[in-house]
């Protein structure tokens, strides 16, 4: 059986033409949830067959209330689920129409088929009593099969999208649950998009009064008659309720005691699960925080670790420079110490503001289109006479004709500096340093080898620490701030860039950096160490 509705239809409009209607209440979802479940608890105590009219959240647990009915009371039910056909849906989220008060999809589908079979022995020969007399609000059993679901095809373009409702229809006992999502306004209306947020309240309006579910009954009615599609339900010929049929002006005052307790229950429910999940989602924020102030105070440590040291050497320098029998030589090496450490303390403090002010500016940062061919060759230039002062042979291979990369603006001049840098820093004299670029799938490659001191593999997963400084033996240390390589792994992150190593102690290194090409959306980091 087939039934179709016109798109003008609106439950919520039919409930607030009649005299008095029900005033809406601004409610949350869960709310909603509650209400329903506590109408389903009182159907399935009380074994009240009904016809259903439902439009609900496509989600598990909505649907599940609905199979559970099905799976107590189903042989002697009707249930008409609302539903957008899916080709239809389709077409209109393309052509950019989605309003998500609820997204449809084909409801109970095999969960109620499943719980309707498992109660089909209920039907029995109690079923067979009703004969000829049954009807959509008491199907025999031998049309049960056809007959205890119903999909109700909605055109893309229906006024119900934005309402959710679940009207339940009986000679014992009818009520109406029914949620209106108000279209919201939005500033660029240009876009043709409504705002999707699941958590905005709802207009929720519930009755048990009989002339408001009339109201709707015959709205539905209607609707439903006003379509004249081929192969479309006739109500003519099958009424979706009893021509008979009077719905009551009010329940009886003990399924109205019960109900109210059930509502109170659920609602019970509900709260405890929302409090249970804030509680949880609090204890995970107090836990980062936790871990957070943890790894400050560890970075405080290290940091003032770190200034305490070039202080030290200052001090005990300006204390040996005050000797009275300090020799010409000897004073002249106090003074280098002197000089020495005043730079690694400038630069130190130059590394953390340069830190700092990048962690503080990175998210906000625009990635920018760049070229290495723009950018590799200045930087190696400005190296060539140092690496000359060293013997160090330089070369570089950057091709014009390789695609631009994703960076942020002065990124990819920051992270050439600081891998050249380490390069020639960490190549003794007469070594040899190798910038090479290419194009690797979706990513330009750009490679720094040299045959430097190497890095120990015990060491490969530490030097992207902050403050790590590379250590070739118990005595030597070699100048700087220990923060080239974070700012390194923080640039690339911004910009969806990888960077892998590959060292053998004293035969060299080899730093691999991988960059997005334009087109290609950037990644996230991964940092790889072999």
């Amino acid at each position: 059986m087939n039934v179709s509705l016109a798109k003008d239809l609106s439950v919520y409009q039919l409930v607030m033409g009649v005299q008095v209607p029900p005033k809406p209440l601004s409610l949350s979802p869960a709310t909603l949830l509650s209400l329903v479940r506590a109408q389903i608890d009182l159907l399935i105590e009380q074994q009240i067959a009904a016809t259903l009219w439902v439009k609900l959240p496509p989600e598990k647990i909505w649907q599940s209330e609905l199979a559970r009915y099905q799976s107590s009371v189903g042989a002697f039910s009707i249930i008409y689920t609302c539903q957008l056909d899916e080709n239809e849906k389709q077409g209109d989220e393309e052509a950019g129409g989605r309003e998500q008060v609820v997204t449809e999809r084909p409801a109970l589908s095999e969960a109620v088929g499943a719980a309707s079979r498992r109660e089909g022995s209920r039907s029995g020969a109690g079923g067979s009593e009703q004969g000829e007399n049954s009807s959509p609000l008491h199907p025999s059993p031998s049309s049960f099969s056809s007959t205890h679901h119903v999909t109700v095809h909605l055109p893309p373009d229906s006024q119900l999208r934005r309402e959710n409702f679940l009207m339940v229809l009986s000679p014992q006992f009818c009520s109406l649950i029914l949620a209106h999502r108000p279209l919201k306004k939005r500033k660029n209306q240009t876009l043709g998009k409504v705002n999707s947020n699941k958590n905005q309240p709802l207009l929720i309006i519930t009755t048990v009064e009989g002339r408001v579910i009339q109201q709707v009954l015959n709205g539905i009615q209607k609707a439903i008659s006003n379509d004249k599609l081929p192969g479309v339900y006739a109500p003519e010929s099958s009424p979706i309720v009893p021509a008979d049929f009077i719905c009551p002006t009010m329940p009886e005052a003990a399924t109205m005691s019960q109900l109210f307790a059930k509502q109170l229950l659920r609602q019970d429910e509900i709260n405890r699960q929302i409090i249970t999940a804030r509680t949880t989602k609090l204890q995970q924020i107090n836990q980062e925080l936790h871990n957070k102030e943890q790894l400050q105070d560890e970075y405080l440590k290290n940091l003032c670790q770190e200034l305490r040291i070039p202080l030290t050497h200052i001090k005990t320098a300006l204390s040996l420079l005050n000797s009275p029998n300090l020799k010409p030589t000897q004073r002249q090496r106090y003074l280098q110490m002197l000089n020495t450490q005043c730079d690694q303390q400038n630069s130190l403090i130059t590394g953390l503001l340069e830190l700092v002010q990048l962690e503080r500016n990175l998210e906000g940062m625009v990635l920018e289109s760049v070229r290495l061919s723009d950018i590799v060759p200045g930087v190696v230039s400005t190296y060539q006479p140092l690496a000359q002062e060293k013997g160090i042979m330089l070369a570089y291979t950057v091709p014009t004709e390789l695609p631009s990369i994703w960076c942020v603006s002065g990124g990819l001049r920051q992270i050439v500096i600081n891998l050249l840098h380490n390069s020639i820093k960490f190549t003794p004299n007469g070594g040899e340093v190798w910038v090479r670029a290419r194009l690797q799938g979706d990513y330009v490659q750009l490679e720094f080898r040299d045959t430097g001191i190497g890095i120990a593999e015990s060491e490969i997963a530490k030097i992207f620490e902050r403050f790590y400084r590379v250590r070739t033996s118990a005595t030597e240390d070699y100048a700087g701030a220990g923060l080239g390589l974070t700012i390194v792994q923080q640039l690339l992150l911004r910009c969806g860039g990888s960077i892998s190593v590959k060292s053998k102690l004293y035969e060299g290194s080899t730093f691999t950096v991988q960059l997005a090409t334009v087109g290609d959306a950037p990644r996230a980091i991964a940092i790889e160490h072999e």
